[in-house]
């Protein structure tokens, strides 16, 4: 039976020190990209999807973040915040700051990627309610800044290991998900000193073969998590843009 998403969880909880590094002083979500703020993108393709309630986990500047979305946010979507007060820590923690409010499968996803619409739609597509879907691509040659990329090895449709320093992968994560509650539970297992990864969850979930891969195809997307980044996804959409 087809499960329906209505649910989203974006993480922004993080300070974005590599922009700020080379001058970009605003929140990341709120940098400007194609004359519009980078997080209006994902808010705008969620709608579309048909996403009702969004939860929007911050930390690092949470106030002047919120202050700056509030004119994005659409009348018809149910936008919760929540405070990651830990927001230091890796993303596995801004995760786990959702898992008392989300009941149902959610889209996860980051507040600095930007993505083709259609990769959304392909992860809603006959949902499993249990486990977890990511969307990958496995356009290696096409891909900017490899080596920062999360590395994914998958065997057919299921995904068998995860990182940033495999040296054997066909895939890369492009931070867009489709995932079960029971995400939340692994993610608590995989924490050392408090602390975890949301690759620690994911891995763990493939280890139980929970984890499928869905290849995005022909689909664009980019992370946003340097200068060199930023450039390249202002160029990425401008062409789409004039396309």
């Amino acid at each position: 039976m087809k499960e329906t998403v209505s649910d989203a969880v974006i993480l922004m909880a993080g300070s974005g020190s590599r922009l700020r590094r080379s001058g970009e002083n605003s929140p990341k979500p709120l940098i400007f990209l194609g004359g519009r703020p980078l997080i209006s993108y994902s808010l705008e393709i969620l709608a579309r999807a048909g996403i009702k309630t969004i939860y929007a986990v911050t930390g690092f500047e949470s106030a002047s973040l919120r202050e700056g979305m509030m004119p994005l946010i659409s009348v018809n979507t149910h936008f919760v915040w929540i405070e990651n007060s830990e927001w230091q820590k890796q993303n596995g923690i801004s995760v786990l700051a959702a898992a008392n409010r989300v009941r149902n499968p959610f889209i996860l996803t980051m507040g600095d990627h930007i993505f083709a619409p259609e990769i959304v739609d392909l992860l809603i597509q006959n949902t499993d309610p249990n486990g977890l879907k990511v969307a990958v691509d496995r356009k290696l040659n096409a891909m900017f800044d490899l080596a920062d990329a999360m590395k994914i090895k998958s065997h057919g449709d299921r995904v068998i290991a995860i990182g940033k320093d495999l040296k054997d992968y066909d895939a890369i994560d492009t931070g867009l998900f489709v995932c079960s509650p029971e995400l939340f539970g692994y993610l608590e297992n995989a924490k050392r000193n408090g602390d975890c990864s949301l690759a620690d969850g994911v891995r763990a979930m493939a280890a139980d073969g929970k984890v499928r891969a869905i290849d995005i195809g022909k689909a664009w997307w980019q992370d946003v998590d340097s200068a060199e980044m930023l450039e390249h996804a202002r160029k990425l959409i401008a062409t789409k843009n004039n396309g």
